[in-house]
């Protein structure tokens, strides 16, 4: 996509830091990033842009809908780009990887559980913490 437009048309200014965190988004092979590992990501790019103005634009971005953060632990929080279809998680507690799913059955019971209690979901987040079988 076109990262001006996409910064333009969430009423920020295009500005070299803004592209180029929104092009770490983009481009990682990680798709839930901490603000430090983006840093660290720049850092490897010679890229000067300082650990506040991450922090600053991926809360811009937040805001704007680019992307969503997620505190999947207690420890630091991740950032994604927003997604065209819904998603649930898994989060291993052991590693920290995270798992993105997509299951029909359980979207459906959520809408049933929400219909019969008198309401409908305007959103929601699912996350699964899991640790490997042994």
């Amino acid at each position: 996509m076109n990262r001006n437009k996409e910064i333009r048309s969430a009423g920020l200014k295009v500005t070299h830091a803004r592209k180029s965190i929104l092009k770490v988004l983009e481009t990682s092979k990680e798709s839930h990033l901490s603000a430090d590992s983006i840093n660290k990501i720049l850092i490897k790019k010679n890229d000067d842009v300082g650990i506040a103005t991450i922090y600053r634009v991926l809360n811009q971005f937040v805001d704007a809908g680019i992307c969503i953060k997620h505190h999947f632990d207690s420890e630091q929080a991740v950032f994604e780009l927003s997604p065209i279809e819904h998603h649930d998680h898994m989060v291993c507690v052991k590693t920290g990887k995270v798992i993105e799913f997509e299951d029909d059955v359980i979207e459906k019971r959520q809408e049933e559980l929400a219909k019969k209690n008198g309401y409908k979901i305007i959103d929601h987040s699912l996350v699964l913490y899991v640790e490997p079988i042994e």
